[in-house]
């Protein structure tokens, strides 16, 4: 029997919310559900300071604006986050009025029905996924509080398989990167930003300060292939692990001639928003980092995860600058990648939410329900 038709045989379906307050709730095991339909949205800004400037190859920052879902139902609320990014025309702006276009989808939605409101909300408007992630987490997170089991374990997936995260060295000064390379000793792996003048130089400060291991990160900085090689192969004798997108995203058949002629993997990241964008990217990639962010949210990183894994690709999960309510909710599906890099709440000094930890390097989820992350 569906739910639904559970729902109706006892009386209980297209009763309004006002009317659902004064029924009993139904019990399923220890955890016991309201039925109804009609959820409450809200949302905040709120500013993030970055403990450093943050400089990649295309800007600088010293913090960021990111937006707070709230969906409140039967006294539960799921709490969710954009981190709207400028590369793919996001801003705060932009990212509340996407989440005010939902308003009325979510005050006549079944959360439990959440695959298919999933999909009503990547139609809400082109692009904007910053907004579309927020608004699925909060999904999750409720859905998850709701049924009172962590996301992971709704999922069915084993929290102890995380892997380490690595921990982001952004462009800088040379005593800089020296600083902040001293400051990140606690963690095992190294992500280090590159694609402007001076990439040599910024990886020997690192170097002259720690053996641990290091990743690549050009963000679409390099734009000539022969430049690039060069600088690849460079790299690898210094001990780089991978490069992620060493070339514009646009440059496909360019990034398919360097991927034939070096010896590391190389990682979509800008080159790769959603599922569909993944077929024709194991042509010229080894793998793909996927940020909740750019994919609109958990539910799509899930599909996006499973169509890698088919296609032999490696998959790495990532994140913007966020709270420990995005990364918190990354991490949840972090038993299913081969690499991490959440660090964004980790770069921040005044991050309002408490979530999933790191230990020695390592990415440790806790077992409260949905995604984890609570007000600090």
């Amino acid at each position: 029997m569906k739910r639904r038709e559970f729902f109706e045989t006892v009386g209980l379906a297209a009763v309004g919310t006002s009317v659902l307050a004064g029924l009993p709730s139904i019990s399923f095991g220890n955890t016991k559900l309201k039925t109804g339909r009609g959820m409450k949205l809200s949302y905040e800004i709120k500013r993030i300071n970055l403990t450093h400037t943050w400089t990649i190859s295309r800007n600088s920052s010293d913090y960021k604006d990111n937006v707070f879902v709230y969906l409140e139902k039967d006294g539960i609320t799921g709490i969710g986050e954009a981190g709207p990014n400028i590369r793919y025309d996001e801003t705060p702006e932009s990212t509340v009025a996407t989440i005010e276009k939902a308003i009325p989808l979510f005050a006549n939605a079944d959360p439990f029905e959440y695959v298919q409101l999933g999909y009503d909300i990547k139609e809400l408007v082109p692009g904007q996924t910053a907004a579309k992630a927020a608004l699925d987490i909060a999904l999750m997170d409720w859905v998850g509080k709701a049924l009172n089991v962590p996301l992971y374990r709704l999922w069915g997936l084993d929290p102890t398989k995380s892997p380490y995260t690595s921990f982001t060295i952004g462009i800088d000064t040379i005593e800089v990167v020296k600083q902040k390379t001293r400051e990140a000793a606690p963690y095992k792996i190294l992500k280090v930003k590159v694609g402007k003048e001076g990439d040599e130089e910024l990886i020997k400060a690192v170097r002259s300060v720690t053996n641990t291991t290091i990743r690549v990160d050009a963000n679409e900085g390099w734009t000539d292939k022969e430049v690039a090689i060069k600088k690849i192969e460079w790299l690898v004798k210094n001990g780089v692990e991978f490069i992620e997108q060493p070339l514009p995203a646009k440059m496909m058949e360019e990034t398919r001639w360097l991927r034939d002629r070096v010896e590391v993997p190389i990682i979509a990241d800008e080159a790769v928003k959603t599922t569909s964008d993944i077929p024709q990217l194991a042509e010229a990639y080894d793998g793909i980092n996927i940020k909740i962010m750019k994919a609109g949210g958990l539910q799509e990183a899930l599909r996006m995860i499973w169509l890698a894994k088919s296609l032999n690709m490696k998959i790495m999960i990532g994140c913007m600058i966020e709270s420990s309510v995005g990364i918190s909710a990354a991490a949840q599906l972090c038993s299913l990648i081969d690499y991490a890099d959440l660090d964004g709440n980790l770069l921040i000094s005044n991050d309002p939410f408490k979530g999933t930890d790191v230990v020695d390097g390592k990415i440790v989820l806790n077992d409260r329900p949905g995604h984890g992350a609570i007000v600090r």
